[in-house]
């Protein structure tokens, strides 16, 4: 059983007789104490959706659930269910919409390396990779001569997702955007 300071984004945890998803973790160091850290962790059900905010001892031991995660692509749109291909042995997995909104921002239909995870053979969310590569859909026009290290501007992206990029960027190009951060990263390999 692995401790809470051992826990990572996206795990599955059994928590008060269900499984949940660590969606967010916030690590405290009270002042003035001995002792450890403290984790807060919000936690998603992942049967009923539900959400809760549980706070963890650095030594405290948490159960991991069964899961699994299986290489996919983005399929179609079915009203608010989006359909995820297995890579593998072509699967289709069904997600509501409102259980992945916020991994929608950076999913197209070319988005490579997404995994879904499956507890106890359910799919129940989206992990994204650590980048990915999106076409700049709308910007202010490019400056020429702008440096790298000069101002930035809003961009967004088709799916909707608006980053801050460089003034040398223009409209039509394909950028590197990190996940985690939502922050331009570079322009991507052509």
């Amino acid at each position: 059983m692995p401790k809470a300071s051992d826990i990572k984004k996206n795990t599955a945890v059994e928590y008060n007789n269900g499984v949940y998803i660590i969606r967010d973790i916030e690590r405290s160091v009270p002042q003035g104490r001995a002792g450890g850290s403290i984790y807060r962790m919000r936690m998603y059900d992942v049967v009923t959706g539900s959400k809760i905010d549980e706070v963890f001892k650095d030594s405290d031991n948490l159960n991991l659930a069964d899961l699994t995660r299986n290489q996919v692509m983005f399929s179609y749109a079915d009203g608010e269910e989006y359909v995820f291909m297995d890579t593998e042995d072509y699967t289709p997995y069904s997600l509501d919409k409102a259980a992945i909104a916020d991994e929608l921002l950076f999913i197209t239909e070319d988005t490579q390396g997404l995994q879904v995870l499956i507890v106890d053979g359910k799919p129940v969310s989206i992990e994204l990779p650590s980048a990915v590569e999106m076409v700049i859909t709308e910007t202010d026009p490019s400056i020429k001569g702008a440096s790298a290290s000069a101002r930035t501007k809003p961009a967004i992206m088709s799916t909707g997702l608006t980053i801050q990029v460089p003034e040398y960027i223009a409209s039509g190009e394909k950028v590197k955007i990190n996940t985690t951060d939502h922050k331009f990263m570079s322009r991507a390999d052509k």
